[in-house]
């Protein structure tokens, strides 16, 4: 009995703060500094409670296993199973926190606390209605489990719980902010105006700097989202900044123009050095933090809303609010601060995971481009735009094309798209947004030997995104007869294709953007390649024409077929290295829209020497940079970067010999 009632009044004791804690948090729920410690201590009280448990619950039932008394023991032991239950899912809330798949975990806690509640107090009832009238006399209290002093223990350890979470508070108002939101480089320049980011279109939520951890720091990101780190180190997005190519032409335009240009660039392929000041005289585009991190895990979760979809960097950047010892970097701290994003993860979900970061507009901030006379001093001109062209296309929803796809296929279905993972933000089932990021990008994870993201590349490129096929050709000295023929006897509603020796033949080849969602090639057409390589063959593999062939040093033909830009100068000079500062506008540019057809036309003339049938292929080759632009950018003259079929057909021609045709007048003359 004594070690019963040792154990019993501490955990009254302390459920009853426990219970208090929770009931508060529950149904007043905030963000405060003081709503947060108190989160903290109803996790410390709930792991003492379940401490406790156990050891009373052995004593409590040996005492009372022979009792006669039915409905105090059914009572008591489903109270038992609820607590216990209580006590679990509890557990599992303070070791792995909230998830959406497992919500159903914390929803059963909370219902478990109002059911624990109920069958105690039915419990405690049913012992005090139900005791012995013999008992009544000879036992000092109704309750022998319990010992006197109760109501003072528990409101004592209400008054000292509530006393420690102010203190905590007010002594947590005298922490020193680990953040200095201020340029990293001084003097800051404004070279463009007053606005500290221009040329970048990019706004801040308190329209100043910030300190760089806000931005980056993508490792405290992956100390609970390893999963889906994991992939993003190996995308295109967190290597935005440290490619090798970018870095020779932002360190090209910092010489030729000015530190403060780069801000032009740097919106998009390294926020953190844009808003944390580092893009000033004096200032590095090689710090670590900012080619290590690129595209962070802030720069798209901390997206508060679009400027506008003119693209460069045009958004608005907030940090999220902040839980409790954000930014520490010591082991305690940062545990808590983890803890609390575990336990209470609704703040984080909300500012981390904003509706705009769902939408196409997101992307358009970096994937469209323009240039005023500010940076070129010459004039406004657009470059490049994913985003209106999948607008204009027939997976925006907002055209006439909608009747080919009644669903809407935004940027994110198909560049982020959903599969099974284990990632606290999985969905209710299971699914999380994959953030490998696969686009067309075969340049990046073939210099870095990342060969998983190439093959994912690989696959997402073939996938039919776009279609070419050969037209058979259509005779024109095909003859019609009057002469009856059996319909039996015809084969084919379609004439025979063939070709005579000797002749000219001419194919049309058509090439379709089937499954892009926005212009088929599309980002840095100056600096992509696409081309359709076209290959004649006879009956003995001999070549008969091609076209779109490399040469031995691996460059295509320049008279191929192909699918580009070429940007110029002022003076009509192709701006070949990308150095788009110097653009003034295109003097060649040939892309298909979405769900577009190209069509073009082979001639070539059929030997007289050759055997049939001929055998015709083509292809639709892409290959993520030329090698005039990539052997420059990556300072290499014999680098020879990977070249994706992305789609092929053949067609099989046969070969006749054309028949000689008599003089009328000879053959009714018999001559």
């Amino acid at each position: 009995m004594i070690s019963e009632r040792h154990f019993a009044r501490p955990l009254v004791a302390v459920t009853a703060v426990l219970a208090l804690s929770g009931y508060i948090s529950w149904c007043w729920p905030g963000f405060s500094v003081t709503e947060q410690w108190l989160y903290l201590l109803h996790t410390l009280l709930g792991l003492v409670v379940a401490a406790l448990l156990a050891p009373y619950l052995i004593l409590h039932f040996r005492r009372t296993i022979g009792l006669r008394r039915s409905w105090i023991a059914f009572s008591g032991i489903l109270t038992a199973l609820l607590f216990l239950a209580l006590a679990l899912t509890g557990v599992q809330i303070a070791w792995q926190g909230q998830s959406e798949a497992g919500r159903w975990i914390f929803e059963s806690h909370v219902g478990l606390s109002v059911g624990v509640l109920l069958m105690t107090l039915g419990h405690v009832s049913f012992h005090a209605v139900s005791l012995p009238e013999r008992r009544k006399r000879n036992e000092p209290s109704r309750f022998p489990s319990l010992i006197g002093g109760m109501t003072k223990a528990v409101i004592g350890s209400v008054v000292v719980a509530a006393i420690a979470v102010l203190v905590a508070s007010a002594a947590y108002q005298w922490r020193t902010s680990p953040y200095r939101d201020a340029p990293a480089v001084e003097p800051y320049l404004y070279s463009y105006g007053e606005h500290p980011f221009r040329p970048s279109q990019t706004e801040t939520s308190t329209g100043g700097f910030f300190d760089p951890r806000r931005i980056g720091a993508s490792e405290r990101c992956a100390s609970c989202h390893r999963e889906i780190a994991e992939q993003w180190k190996a995308s295109i997005h967190s290597q935005a900044a440290s490619d090798k190519t970018y870095q020779t032409n932002i360190k090209l335009l910092s010489e030729r123009k000015n530190m403060e240009a780069t801000r032009y660039c740097e919106g998009c392929h390294a926020p953190a050095a844009l808003l944390s000041g580092q893009l000033t005289t004096g200032g590095k585009l090689d710090t670590p933090g900012h080619l290590q991190e690129g595209v962070s895990c802030m720069t798209c979760h901390g997206i508060e809303r679009i400027e506008h979809l003119k693209g460069v960097a045009s958004y608005r950047f907030a940090p999220p609010q902040p839980y409790l010892f954000d930014g520490a970097e010591r082991a305690l701290p940062v545990f808590l601060h983890n803890l609390l994003i575990r336990l209470k993860p609704e703040q984080h979900r909300a500012d981390l995971a904003r509706n705009v970061l769902s939408t196409p507009e997101m992307c358009a901030t970096c994937h469209a481009q323009f240039m005023d006379k500010d940076f070129n001093n010459w004039g406004w001109v657009k470059m490049q735009d994913d985003y209106t062209a999948w607008l204009n296309g027939p997976y925006s929803g907002q055209t006439r094309q909608t009747f080919a796809h009644a669903q809407q296929r935004r940027c994110q279905d198909c560049h982020f798209p959903l599969q099974p993972g284990s990632d606290p933000s999985a969905s209710s089932s299971g699914l999380i947004k994959t953030h490998f990021n696969v686009g067309a990008n075969t340049a990046i994870p073939w210099v870095t030997r990342n060969q998983a993201q190439l093959e994912r590349t690989r696959r997402f490129l073939t996938a039919d995104q776009v279609r070419i096929t050969i037209d058979k050709p259509n005779r024109s000295d095909a003859v019609e007869s009057a002469r009856h023929v059996d319909p039996a006897l015809i084969a084919s509603s379609e004439a025979p294709a063939y070709c005579y020796l000797g002749e000219t033949v001419t194919l049309k080849v058509a090439v379709t953007n089937a499954q892009v969602g926005h212009a088929f090639p599309g980002g840095t057409t100056d600096i992509n390649e696409a081309w359709i390589h076209f290959l004649v063959k006879d009956g003995q593999g001999r070549t008969v024409y091609e076209s779109g062939q490399l040469d031995a040093g691996n460059n295509v033909e320049p008279a191929a077929y192909f699918y580009r830009s070429i940007p110029i100068d002022r003076i009509g000079n192709a701006v070949w290295r990308h150095d788009l500062f110097n653009m003034v506008g295109d003097s060649f540019k040939r892309i298909i829209p979405p769900g577009g057809t190209d069509v073009t036309s082979y001639a070539f003339n059929v030997p007289d020497d050759i055997k049939g049938p001929l055998t015709i292929t083509a292809g639709v080759n892409y290959r993520k940079l030329n090698n005039r632009y990539a052997r420059w950018a990556l300072k290499d003259e014999q680098v020879e970067l990977p070249i994706v079929e992305m789609a092929s057909t053949s067609l099989v021609l046969p070969v006749r010999i054309k028949p000689e045709v008599a003089n009328s007048r000879e053959s009714a003359s018999g001559g």
